[in-house]
């Protein structure tokens, strides 16, 4: 039998290094491939994953939360998602490298494969290894919070100013009811008082039914339970309602209303909001008192205009009527809008409950009610002979006060956490705005500021006894010197009963 020799392997040298090597593609060995070419670029050998210590629980991005045992298929799968980069290879094989379960590491031995030139298919192994950061879950933020408060107050109103929150901010001073917050936030449309305890907040929601007409709601979360002992810890929410009335207001009333007040008119103006809505007809100077209970009742009562469209108007003569009830009295007042005076002789006879404030020369705020455009369902239906051109309000001080020094009294303020409702230049501007109404409105009315406390600024410019103002100013009105108290601090008292 005649031998045939084997065919001999026909070899080349690599073009790197050298060596002789089975023909490929490359023409060169697999270690010179190595050092040029790496399959591993664009995977990252260093990441982090988030684990929560409360739960034991792993973040699996964007925002689900996993419980894996280490060394677990779970976690594997886990740790193989935040690698980026491998879609473009082929993986083999993955493992994890032990480490120690206190070391925050976790090491995973990967294998890959990849094609690095036609036809030439390269394998390596490496290892990724991820530190584990301390992340608590929304749930366990949840449960920890129990311990900064356990029950809110959410006062709210439905109007377009902050007015009645700063007398109120002033009645929690008075009555040191702040003192008890763990926290109070301003939000849009009122504030947020938090408490440790649920006890406290139903004392704050009494104490604001005892001073302003409202209604509230509570409800309840479950933030934990314990199935051992069936001990639950619970969060509460107080929801706090004021009635969207306010002083100034015009207000319209049903006629089955009007008639179980008195046969008032149902066209009125709101003269105070404290514990009632107390309202007086302009034109009779009959006054009538609305529960917050008689308010939430029924959909009888809607206020159509506030005090943010009063207009001014030019006192052209007053004519008294002879009927006075307290400080109020009965007249007919003749008055031209500034628009008008000096340009015509557009004069308007108004009947208003002011005559004892006004005379010849003043300037007054009132609703124009002739050029307003009002939609309400009770204000439709009312007899023209009810609707006048001009709702008279109060006296206007206004250009008096520009010429006036810096008060010579101040109020003080609750740290409230205001968060970014005020970080716009316009926000903040409305807030002074309103701030310095609510203190001249303060000037203006006696009664108003019989309950708060208003404090000596020693920093003004005194005045004595007036020397100093003009003869223009004599009935501006003023804070008396007897009614105010000396600066304190807003915790002073709480120290005092500490000493």
């Amino acid at each position: 039998m005649e031998y045939i020799p084997k065919p001999r392997e026909q070899l080349i040298l690599c073009c790197e290094c050298g060596i002789p090597i089975a023909p490929n593609p490359a023409n060169m060995c697999v270690n010179c491939i190595q050092l040029q070419v790496d399959v591993t670029e664009g995977i990252p050998k260093h990441l982090t994953i988030n684990y929560c210590k409360n739960c034991m629980r792993y973040l699996q991005p964007p925002a689900s939360w996993l419980y894996c045992e280490l060394e677990s298929r779970e976690l594997l799968a886990l740790c193989l998602k935040k690698l980026r980069g491998l879609q473009k290879v082929r993986l083999i094989d993955a493992g994890f490298v032990w480490t120690e379960p206190h070391s925050r590491r976790i090491k995973v031995s990967l294998t890959i494969q990849k094609e690095v030139f036609a036809g030439t298919i390269l394998q390596q192994k490496f290892e990724v290894e991820y530190t584990i950061g301390y992340q608590q879950c929304p749930e366990c933020t949840k449960l920890a919070a129990k311990n900064l408060w356990k029950a809110t107050v959410q006062v709210r109103q439905k109007v377009d100013h902050q007015k009645t929150f700063f007398y109120l901010e002033q009645l929690i001073i008075k009555h040191n009811m702040h003192q008890e917050t763990t926290n109070i936030k301003v939000v849009k449309g009122g504030l947020d008082f938090q408490y440790a305890n649920r006890s406290q907040a139903i004392k704050m929601v009494d104490f604001l039914q005892s001073v302003v007409p409202v209604r509230s709601k509570s409800s309840e979360q479950l933030i934990s339970h314990d199935i051992h002992t069936s001990i639950s810890n619970y969060k509460f929410t107080y929801s706090v309602e004021i009635v969207p009335v306010c002083k100034d207001d015009l207000v319209c009333i049903s006629k089955k209303l009007s008639g179980s007040l008195g046969q008032i008119s149902p066209l009125v103006l709101c003269t105070r909001v404290g514990g009632q809505v107390k309202v007086i007809d302009y034109r009779s100077l009959q006054t009538a008192d609305i529960s917050a209970d008689v308010y939430w009742r029924g959909d009888e009562i809607s206020p159509i205009l506030s005090a943010n469209t009063l207009k001014e108007f030019y006192v052209m003569d007053v004519e008294f009527l002879g009927k006075q009830a307290g400080k109020y009295a009965l007249a007919d007042v003749t008055v031209q809008r500034m628009s008008d005076v000096g340009k015509n002789s557009n004069e308007i006879i108004v009947r208003t409950h002011l005559g004892n404030y006004l005379s010849y020369g003043d300037t007054v705020l009132g609703y124009d009610l002739a050029l307003s455009n009002i939609n309400n369902k009770f204000f439709d239906r009312l007899d023209q002979d009810i609707v006048p051109e001009v709702v008279l309000v109060k006296k206007s001080f206004k250009e008096r006060r520009k010429k006036r020094k810096q008060r010579n009294w101040k109020l003080k303020q609750i740290t409230k956490d205001e968060g970014e409702l005020l970080a716009k230049k316009q926000a903040q501007k409305k807030f002074d705005d309103e701030y310095e109404q609510f203190m001249n409105e303060l000037e203006e009315d006696p009664e108003l500021r019989q309950n708060i406390n208003l404090y000596k600024d020693e920093s003004a410019v005194k005045r004595d006894n007036g020397s100093d103002m003009d003869e223009e100013d004599d009935d501006l009105p003023e804070v008396p010197l007897e009614e105010l108290l000396d600066s304190l601090d807003i915790n002073d008292e709480m120290d005092q009963d500490l000493d």
